[in-house]
Formats: C-alpha cells, structure tokens, sequence
C-alpha cells in the first residue's frame, strides 16, 4: 500500500522545496535589481518575479506532470536529446556556475564584512563549506528532515525578523533609476530574474523530490504529483515573500557604488544593527546558501550516478571538488561568466516547461516537441551569442530582440500552432 505523508511531513518538504531554492543569486540580485530601478521597483520586480518565482513553478509542474524530468519530457524523441539537455543543465546549475556561487556568496557576506583580513582565507571557507555540504549530501534520504524540518524553519525566522526590519526601516535614499531600466523596467526584471537560474534548477530539483519521495514509501503517481504541487506553491510563496523585501531594501536603502546586492544587504543591517546584525545576517546567507549547495549536489550527483559506473557518493566527492576551485574565483568574474550561458540554455528549458504543462492539449506531440525545442534552441543560441558580445547582423527587426527575448514569440506561436492542430478533429470522409 502507499504511504501517505502526515502533514507536518508534507510541510518538510515544502520547507525543504523552498531552502533548496534560496541560495546565492536568490538574496544578492533582487536587492541589487531593486537599487538600480530605483522609482521603476515595482514593474521591474514584477518581471522579476515572473521568471523568479512563476518559472521555477512552473517547473516543477512540468515534472510534476510529465512524472519525472527531462528523460520524461523527452521520451517521444531519442533518448540522446534528453540526455544531452540534461547533462548541459546539470553541469550549469552543478559545479560551474550555480553551486559554486552558493560558497562564494556565503564568504562575501558571512565573512568578509567582519574585517579587511578575515580569519579563515576564501579558498579555507569554501573547503569547508563544502565538506558540510557534502556531508549533508551523503544522506539524500534525510534530506527532508535535516533541511525541511531543522534548517528551513530556523532560516524562515531570520528572514522574516529581516523583512520586518526593512519595513520599519527609515531614513534610506533612494538612489536615481539606471539607465538599464528606464525604458522597459518590466522586461529588464525578466531577464534579471534569469540571473538566480531557479528555472533551470526546478526541473532537477523537481527530479530529487519525487526520488526521496520514493524513499519515503511514496510510489503512486497521483500522490507524488500532489505533494510535488503542495511543495512547489510553498516554495513560491516562501520566494515571492522575499523577492518583494529585497527589492524594497535595494530600492529604499541605496549604497552608491555598490558592486553587488551583498553590499546594500551588509550596508543596512551595519547601520541598523551594528555587529550582532552581522552576526545574524551571516547566518541567514550561510544557511541559504549551504542548503541550496546540498540540494544542487544531490540533484547533480544522483543524475550522474545514474549515467555512469561512478556511485553516487564518488560524485558528491567530484562535483565537490569543482565547486571549491570555481568558488575562489571573484563574484563579479563567476556573475560574468554565467550570463551568456544562461540566456543560451533558458529559452530550451522554459520551452519543455510549457510542452509538458499543456502536453494534453497539444496535437501531433512529436513534431510539436522536436520542433518548439529547435526553435527554442536556434534563439537561445543568438540571444547567448549576443550577451557574449559577438557581433551579429542587424536583428533588431524581431520582436523583442533588442530586450534579450526575441525567443518568447516564436517558441509560443509554434506550440500556439499545434494546440489548435490538437483541437482539429480529424472528420470521417464518406464516398
């Protein structure tokens, strides 16, 4: 018989859903985001909140409904695309980009803001904040109770002591609107929102739950897709709460010349509450970030585990090891370097996304999908080349193009294409 979560379980998994989510990028873009759109915060956060919170939810319905993750999504086509889709996400939101951001971040704020020399050296911090990581990793079948359960609510109340300080906060500057987001506030968020790469991580993180899932006795599909639902709404809300409290701090509490969101975060909490604020707020970066290291080695190491002799521990160790070396580069180097990858692979990603969210009303599915990815890939490839600086012929003529976007029409308008084709119901001839 299947077994059924009890709902303070079902809540772990919401929280654990949430923390895995609430890393690095998830503190230090909104507040950034929020200081440079000055008097255009709002519409700039809500494209923000479309890409970082209504995709990663978006997400984990797909997995939700597809039952599983991109081998799911894809199984109409050869297995080769799935896989190649696959390993390109893991490795992005694994060792390169996204996990060892996670370290780094938490040593830029939990460690540097107390002092020019800090006790332990970078490469010392994330060595050991990885073998924590990793430690925790280890275990994927008490990930819900060490991170949903313990973690998770620990880190909720400090966040929520945060966004009650920026509230009550007064006497912050708000800071002339950048350049950036004069003309389409809105879009610029969308794309900023890209930067905490939630997307791309939904889909694997989406894949981990319905594996401990599994480990917890809960087999039958119906039931993993409801938890999957009940998790993923949690989370949203747990990430909308403090998007919005970070763009209000950004905007309300401006440093000039700050470099990064870390540097307003450590700004106003100095100002507000001297050194035990630091203390705290060391804590809240440390925990954010550390849980989301562990739930990005998991994903990532029980993927790989699955295509190769390699176990799944001897991976954990691997993708470990990487994530200290990239960890000791500088934040605004790693920032750099992730964007014009991001904006190369975002398009495919939120492209399965809708495939599998509306598959039931799609039409001639194997077509339908071959192609909504193609075209999807071919703009994602122009959109990653441009944010690298290569020159191209003069696009400007495509919708949305000079916003970073020029994907979004044509990917919708093919699966708007054979929507109808699914409503199209063949008619009976009679000679």
């Amino acid at each position: 018989m299947d077994k059924q979560l009890k709902p303070f379980d079902v809540l772990g998994l919401g929280f654990m859903t949430f923390a895995f989510f609430l890393g690095a990028g998830n503190i230090i873009f909104p507040t950034m985001a929020g200081m440079l759109a000055g008097e255009e915060v709002v519409p700039t956060m809500l494209g923000f909140l479309l890409t970082a919170v209504g995709l990663p939810l978006l997400g984990l319905f797909a997995v939700a409904k597809a039952g599983g993750g991109i081998s799911q999504m894809t199984k109409m086509l050869h297995p080769g695309i799935g896989i190649f889709i696959s390993v390109a996400i893991f490795i992005i939101i694994g060792p390169l980009i996204a996990a060892p951001r996670t370290g780094l971040v938490a040593f830029e704020l939990g460690i540097k803001p107390f002092g020019e020399e800090p006790l332990i050296s970078q490469f010392g911090y994330s060595l050991l904040f990885f073998a924590v990581a990793s430690l925790l990793a280890l275990f994927p079948g008490k990930l819900m109770d060490s991170i949903g359960k313990v973690l998770t609510p620990l880190l909720i109340v400090l966040l929520v002591a945060l966004s009650f300080a920026v509230l009550t906060a007064s006497g912050g500057q708000v800071l002339p609107t950048d350049a950036a987001y004069l003309e389409a506030p809105f879009a610029k968020g969308i794309l900023d929102g890209y930067s905490t790469m939630d997307a791309l991580a939904s889909i694997m993180f989406g894949m981990l739950i319905v594996d401990l899932l599994n480990k917890k006795g809960v087999t039958d599909s119906a039931n993993q897709y409801r938890y999957l639902v009940i998790a993923a709404l949690i989370a949203a809300a747990g990430l909308a709460f403090v998007y919005v409290s970070l763009f209000f701090l950004g905007a309300g509490f401006g440093v000039e010349g700050a470099s990064s969101g870390g540097a307003i975060l450590t700004a106003f909490v100095a100002n507000e509450f001297g050194t035990l604020g630091l203390i705290v707020l060391s804590g809240v970066i440390t925990l954010a970030c550390l849980t989301t290291a562990v739930g990005l080695l998991s994903a990532c190491s029980d993927y790989f585990s699955q295509l190769t002799p390699i176990p799944y521990a001897g991976y954990v160790v691997i993708n470990a090891v990487f994530c200290i070396m990239m960890a000791n580069l500088e934040l605004g180097v790693l920032i750099e370097l992730s964007i014009p990858v991001l904006v190369s692979v975002y398009p495919i990603a939120v492209a399965l996304m809708l495939f599998s969210v509306f598959s039931g009303q799609i039409g001639m599915k194997k077509p339908a999908l071959a192609l909504t990815l193609s075209v999807s890939l071919f703009f994602g490839v122009l959109e990653g080349l441009k944010a690298a600086g290569v020159k191209l012929p003069d696009l400007s003529f495509m919708p949305l193009y000079d916003l970073g976007l020029a994907w979004v029409l044509p990917t919708v308008m093919v699966l708007a294409f054979f929507v109808l084709m699914g409503r199209v119901k063949p008619q009976t001839v009679a000679s």
